[in-house]
């Protein structure tokens, strides 16, 4: 076992210190919580037969109070994919608790938004404020003060985080979440992108595509490639959240129903009342904190969780930033290579080695904190470990000693990086996000002419006019959380990627999100302060120069310094209207930057 990195170790006390106030705060909030917050044994008469009405044959058992009762919040709904196999987990759930003498009631249900179905369409401005619902309808469900430890059920790109934030509110209770895992592999990726890429061309037609897109997304379970949903099921476990390995099982196996059964069983343990009390508020700390961070640089991970996990710190009483992603970023090897950043799929990931494999490998090399509370155990060495099926009975093995397929996963002896692939760009345009891990170093630095577009479609139009075909960095502004929602520019990724491979300079410059799919194209996202607060990117102008550039973490318009002063910044467009964006009206107006989670919720909590 090495010693641990340097850098990671100078990056977590810098972390530690600039969050004392708010980490001190927070856990005297939890104490209380536990000590004289709504609970089942102080709810009134009246209160806790209206929590025992209707619960059948365990009612007997939460009316006397003795048994543990565990709090199901669910994202279930079946137009999701990846949600779909949950119809059934509570009904397995109440008689698994059964079994160990505890019971279980759902506390509440939240919204489970698909950026798969919204990606490119109106509704995807309501999917970043979706992460804020979901954390509010959590917290809705667990206010009723009748449970002792929570059971959360998500998968999917801002559930998992709105899941996460609304639950650390409640720290005082003990929280295992349950994956219900990936759908099985279906088309290759590189056929899916190929396809993909030639509908862009305008060589294939709408059938086409459609037939490669449904032989992809096929079935129940969790889109396959690595993008945004996968990378939340990864940092649950390396953040100890999880029963170890329950992120990459199939649905619908009996393996996965076990995990599920162990989950359960976990929870009548370390619930308020049992023997081993874990509260979650312990459990995510700033070392925990740090892990999801090296999970995410080590793994490829998704972009999007430069917002999530400010945010989830953030509820935790815990403060980070991008430059404790970029510190990070320079000592964490890349060790794995999951679609889009490789071929092969989650699944195939898994059969390398998966997040054992991972989790052991990173934990060895001292670019884990193996010192954190888990769910599971005392510390993160379980997790360095796989489920098994022995003689029909769960166990765990020794994750393998060497990787079944070193294309996809590598040792951090022997990384497809030294670097973790996500930079900090700075410069007189702001502060944005690089991920370089799915771009070829030859592309690092994009130095050319702008052409500035307020919306992807416009950028689409102008493509299939052929008034990109040159090398140009396409800026897409008001694309952030205070103009219009912050949604993710995915239509770009294909235009963008046929300008490439003609031989131009390309590269993409926003104050928006790019997907956690997102690919070869260089991209500086999250710029922030976006247009709608004042940013530089309102100012810029068609024909001006930029550069950036991931090796010096650069991002800057090249502009005599006293016209670049005197230019006057563009004003925001107006207010979308139409699928219920003008709900989140509030939300617009009250969200901080991404750099801090892009949360309105957040920001006036004072959190």
């Amino acid at each position: 076992m090495s010693k641990l990195n340097a850098i990671l170790e100078a990056v977590t006390a810098r972390v530690i210190e600039r969050s004392k106030p708010g980490r001190a705060a927070y856990l005297d909030l939890i104490a209380r919580q536990r000590d004289a917050g709504v609970n089942r044994p102080t709810l009134s008469c009246g209160n806790l037969a209206h929590g025992f009405a209707a619960s059948g044959e365990d009612k007997t058992a939460i009316r006397g109070g003795k048994s543990m009762n565990i709090g199901i919040v669910s994202a279930y709904n079946d137009m999701l994919s990846a949600h779909q196999p949950y119809g059934r987990y509570p009904e397995q759930m109440k008689i698994f608790a059964r079994e160990v003498g505890a019971t279980a009631q759902v506390a509440g249900s939240t919204p489970a938004m698909c950026d798969g179905v919204t990606q490119g369409q109106d509704s995807m401005e309501l999917s970043l404020f979706s992460r804020d619902v979901i954390a509010m309808s959590t917290a809705v469900g667990l206010s009723h003060g009748m449970f002792e430890s929570i059971a959360m059920l998500g998968i999917c790109d801002k559930i998992v985080p709105g899941l996460l934030i609304g639950a650390l509110r409640f720290g005082h209770l003990p929280t295992i979440l349950i994956p219900a895992g990936p759908m099985p592999s279906g088309l290759a990726n590189k056929e899916k992108q190929r396809v993909r890429q030639l509908y862009a061309e305008g060589k294939v037609g709408r059938e086409e595509l459609l037939e490669a897109e449904a032989a992809s997304y096929h079935g129940a379970g969790t889109c396959t490639f690595y993008g945004t949903a996968n990378s939340n099921q990864m940092m649950m476990e390396v953040m100890g959240l999880h029963i170890p390995g329950a992120a990459f099982i199939n649905p619908g196996t009996k393996l996965r129903t076990e995990l599920t059964r162990a989950a359960v069983h976990r929870l009548a343990e370390i619930g308020w009342e049992g023997d081993d009390y874990r509260p979650l508020g312990r459990c995510v700390d700033e070392k925990a904190i740090v892990n999801a961070c090296v999970g995410l640089l080590a793994t490829g991970g998704s972009t999007n969780h430069a917002l999530h996990i400010p945010a989830i710190a953030r509820a935790a009483g815990i403060m980070i930033d991008w430059e404790d992603l970029d510190q990070l970023s320079s000592a964490v090897p890349l060790i794995a290579r999951v679609y889009p950043n490789g071929s092969g799929d989650v699944n195939h990931f898994h059969a390398a080695g998966g997040m054992g494999y991972v989790i052991r490998e990173l934990l060895d090399a001292g670019l884990l904190h193996r010192d954190i509370m888990t769910v599971a155990a005392d510390d993160l060495t379980g997790y360095g470990q796989e489920p098994i099926l022995q003689d029909e009975q769960l166990s765990w093995r020794d994750a393998p000693a060497v990787t079944a397929d070193e294309t996809m996963l590598r040792p951090p002896s022997n990384p497809f990086s030294p670097d973790g692939g996500m930079r900090l760009v700075t410069g007189n345009l702001g502060r944005a996000t690089f991920k370089t891990s799915a771009v070829d170093p030859v592309r690092w630095t994009i130095e050319a002419p702008i052409r500035v577009f307020h919306d992807q479609n416009d950028a689409l139009a102008a493509f299939k006019a052929g008034e990109l075909d040159r090398d140009v960095i396409v800026v897409i502004r008001f694309q952030g959380p205070a103009a219009n929602g912050m949604p993710e520019l995915h239509k770009l990724t294909p235009p963008l990627g046929v300008l490439q491979d003609k031989g131009f300079k390309v590269a993409l410059v926003t104050d928006g999100r790019m997907s956690g799919a997102s690919g070869k194209v260089p991209a500086a996202i999250h710029l922030s302060p976006e247009a709608a607060r004042g940013g530089a990117i309102a100012k810029l102008q068609d024909g001006d120069v930029v550069r950036l550039c991931a090796n010096d973490g650069a991002l800057n318009i090249l502009v005599d310094e006293a016209e670049w002063a005197g230019r006057m910044a563009v004003p925001m467009p107006p207010a979308h209207v139409g699928t219920a964006r003008e709900l989140f009206a509030l939300m617009r107006s009250g969200s901080d930057e991404a750099e801090k989670g892009g949360s309105a919720m957040l920001a006036a909590a004072g959190l």
